[in-house]
């Protein structure tokens, strides 16, 4: 753990600290550790925003919650509106599963967690294994592509669209939601754009209204709609809007979760190809795997809001009701005091404890999901390209809001 350093002769945070600068966007790790290095909850003044930088206050935060997750309690969310005001957006977030009282929210991840069991996930990956597959089969005479626009952004659609059920004929209307939800709290957008996020919000909950309509008249057996309205028909404290907001959270979080993913997991299994035969060796593997991958490419920006839900200390220091306080667990993913040979993509280093995916009673629900989903694509790729590598080396995109993402990632296929 990385000692902290007096903060009296050092210059202010934000000259050594930028997420949107060139420098971050290349090699986020310098100034993470310098954010670290200023203490266990930092203030940050761009972002008028206290940072908590430790492994162990993150994770008794997250177990304890004694932080609001509920977004009207920042200080610069917009009012909080009365009820017969509420339009999608307010129902959704203020009623929201995933940020809702911590005995609904308990009992909401107890209710779903069959419809995520082994045999269901199981159950996925073979529906979406020939879209993957058709989709790998069709780039086979091509001399190279860029994996992103021809993979990456294609696999979690198919994958959630299976999986909910959504018709497919919703998404391209359906696909600005993606960020919708992140954007509705990031401090560092204007209100226009806020705004502008919170009305495809409204958009796409009325799409997903359709959906349950059109599901009730005609229900079907096989898919997460499926089973979310049957334990609506079993539970009196779980409604409608329950499964409007997990279909969200699942659309929203896996989306974009996988597409992030998956183009810095392909980047680094070809920067380190030594790495591919250990990673796929077995699902148990790849999950380890998975992890690695996130720490390796180290693309957070803001990491987890959570609010004051009153005046309050906080790992001593003076929180004011409504400041943001953001977690940041990626902070010391390149810290070599932590990680031997950081820099080193490594799919057989241990991780204790593993918290991709969050912890205690946040822990993501659809995390196994998302590494089956991940396996079954990189095991079917690197089945019809062996010789795959990279055709440059990728530019970063600076103007995602919250990651560093890659503009395009051109691979050669080696195949002809």
């Amino acid at each position: 753990m990385i000692e902290t350093t007096a903060t009296a002769d050092l210059p202010p945070l934000e000259q050594v600290f930028n997420p949107f600068s060139a420098e971050y966007c290349q090699d986020p790790s310098p100034q993470c550790l310098a954010l670290a290095e200023r203490g266990r909850l930092v203030f940050y003044q761009p972002w008028q925003a206290w940072i908590m930088t430790r492994l162990d206050d993150i994770m008794d935060c997250w177990h304890k919650e004694y932080l609001s997750s509920d977004f009207y309690d920042w200080e610069f969310a917009p009012p909080r509106p009365p009820e017969d005001q509420w339009q999608n957006f307010e129902r959704a977030l203020i009623g929201h599963s995933l940020v809702a009282d911590h005995d609904h929210h308990r009992l909401v991840r107890k209710v779903v967690s069959p419809a995520f069991s082994r045999n269901v996930v199981d159950d996925i990956q073979r529906r979406i294994k020939p879209d993957i597959v058709k989709l790998l089969d069709e780039l086979m005479a091509r001399d190279e592509f860029d994996y992103i626009q021809e993979v990456a952004v294609n696999i979690p659609f198919i994958s959630i669209t299976r999986m909910i059920g959504l018709p497919e004929k919703y998404w391209e209307e359906f696909k600005p939601v993606v960020m919708g939800f992140t954007k509705t709290w990031n401090p560092t957008i204007s209100d226009e754009e806020r705004d502008a996020a919170r009305q495809q919000c409204n958009r796409a909950i009325d799409i997903i209204k359709e959906v349950v309509a059109e599901r009730r008249k005609q229900p079907q057996q096989d898919d997460f709609l499926s089973m979310m309205l049957k334990i609506e028909a079993e539970n009196d404290k779980f409604d409608e809007w329950d499964i409007i907001t997990l279909t969200l959270a699942l659309i929203g979080a896996g989306a974009e979760t996988t597409m992030n993913a998956q183009q810095w997991a392909v980047y680094g299994l070809l920067k380190f190809p030594d790495q591919i035969a250990p990673a796929l060796e077995s699902e148990e593997s790849f999950s380890n795997a998975f992890s690695e991958f996130q720490r390796w490419a180290m693309t957070g920006k803001m990491g987890f809001a959570r609010y004051a839900p009153q005046d309050m200390e906080v790992l001593g220091q003076q929180v004011k009701k409504g400041q943001m306080i953001l977690m940041m667990p990626h902070l010391h993913h390149h810290d070599p005091k932590i990680y031997d040979a950081p820099k080193r993509l490594n799919v057989k280093r241990k991780f204790e404890p593993e918290i991709t995916f969050g912890y205690g009673p946040r822990y993501c629900i659809g995390a196994a999901l998302a590494k089956r989903q991940l396996y079954l694509t990189f095991t079917e790729l690197f089945k019809r390209f062996p010789n795959l590598e990279l055709a440059e080396e990728p530019e970063r995109d600076p103007t995602v809001h919250n990651t560093i993402a890659l503009k395009k990632l051109m691979v050669k296929t080696n195949n002809n």
